[in-house]
């Protein structure tokens, strides 16, 4: 479950969750967000096919609650616990449509598993000492910064940090086994989940939707295992490692023992580097993350992505590679202000950078330039109380010379903490 201290980055969710039960045996929380966009640039499908005739565009704006969660927590005692979280996203449920413009402009009627309400998290979980915890069931696979921390105290920006959310699953959930422990000054994390698939890859998001499935369960004939360590030797500083290994071919239903599954893997592996300062009235929080994809040549090519029926995405090449570095810092200006310190108030002006590419690698000869993007933001986050942010940003998407840069104003306001 996620972190109940609100901005305190430096804390795992297991962590947080184990302290609330000291508390009470029943663990109830939360958190929300409710979004105002107005993007400076056009929203036209051929803005990147067709960048010069759409240079004048309108603007356009955006209201969204991309998030709103429930927890929901108990502590049985002999060190047995569940905990569960269920996400709304977007503001409610049901069937989508959306324009592919990675197929034209074309509209497409999109239903997610589960539609737009998501079980994120179900387990079960044994603790045997604060270095030995089993936990089986529906986990977050915390592999990079933004899966480990995504809650809306754990960032400055408006929506999440675009470069991770956008080559990788966020947040990353599937079903399988995890141990878990804290020893000294380490925590630990190694999952054992059901493997990606690799029709769910795109040019534009990588592995990004590659944890979904359009059955009513997740295939599980290819599997895949994560590991992350954090280290805490050092006052306010949280550096952690994460990584992620497995097979993404074949990992689809019915399973076609003889097909390319056979032939092919799709080897995923992904490697990350983490850190929060949080310490002297700063708060400095920076990721690097690089993947790989085997045989991304051949995903093309595959039956469920050339069969127009198939509730796969298909018609555009997949990378083998793709990449995502950021930083952002926080000064809080409140420290300053006496009156205001006493009271507890914070006042974060922040920066943030970040580079990132779903497409960093010329599958086939195949080129889409405009994946590679440039992007910083410059805002502000006003925390009246411990458990409430509102946020203001001014941000602005690098795009080759070829394309036009994409400017855009963001507003938002979030909640996180438990009530019980």
């Amino acid at each position: 479950m996620a972190s109940c201290l609100a901005g305190h980055a430096q804390e795992s969710s297991a962590d947080s969750t184990q302290q609330q039960k000291k508390v009470s045996r029943l663990s109830v929380g939360g958190y929300g967000e409710a979004n105002f966009t107005r993007n400076f640039f056009s929203d036209h499908v051929s803005r990147y096919s067709q960048p010069e005739a759409h240079k004048d565009d309108p603007s356009h704006g955006r209201f969204d609650i991309p998030h709103a969660v429930i927890y929901l927590g108990y502590d049985f005692g002999k060190g047995w616990s569940f905990g569960t979280e269920i996400e709304f996203e977007h503001g409610g449920a049901g069937i989508a449509y959306e324009k592919e413009d990675e197929e034209g402009g074309e509209w497409e009627q999109e239903t997610e598993k589960g539609g737009e309400v998501e079980l994120e998290q179900f387990w079960l979980q044994k603790s045997f000492a604060p270095w030995a915890n089993i936990r089986v069931g529906h986990i977050v696979v915390p592999v990079g910064l933004n899966n480990a921390h995504h809650e809306p105290l754990s960032y400055f920006t408006v929506y999440r940090p675009e470069g991770e959310n956008t080559i990788m699953p966020s947040t990353w959930h599937q079903t399988g086994a995890s141990l878990w422990g804290r020893f000294k000054d380490f925590r630990y994390e190694a999952q054992f989940l059901a493997g990606l698939n690799a029709d769910q890859f795109t040019n534009v998001g990588w592995i990004h939707k590659g944890h979904k499935s359009p059955m009513e369960f997740d295939v599980a004939n290819k599997y895949g295992v994560a590991l992350r360590i954090d280290n805490y030797s050092v006052a306010g500083l949280r550096i952690g490692l994460s990584g992620y290994y497995g097979h993404s071919i074949g990992n689809t239903y019915p399973n076609d023992a003889n097909g390319a599954g056979a032939t092919y893997k799709g080897k995923v592996a992904i490697g990350s580097v983490d850190f929060t300062y949080d310490a002297h009235n700063w708060i400095v929080r920076g990721q690097a993350d690089y993947g790989y994809l085997g045989n991304a040549g051949e995903l093309k090519y595959m039956y469920n992505r050339l069969n127009s029926k198939s509730p796969y995405k298909h018609s555009a090449f997949v990378s083998s590679n793709a990449y995502a570095i950021g930083i952002e810092a926080g000064y809080n200006i409140f420290s300053q202000i006496q009156p205001l310190r006493q009271k507890g108030e914070r006042l974060y002006l922040f920066g943030r950078y970040e580079a990132y590419n779903p497409y960093a690698s010329k599958t086939n000869g195949v080129s889409y330039d405009y994946t590679e993007v440039k992007r910083m933001v410059v805002g502000f986050n006003y925390r009246p109380i411990r458990q409430i942010v509102i946020k203001g940003e001014y941000s602005k998407r690098f795009l080759k010379s070829l394309y036009n840069d994409e400017p855009s104003v963001n507003i938002g306001v979030a909640y996180e903490g438990f009530f019980l």
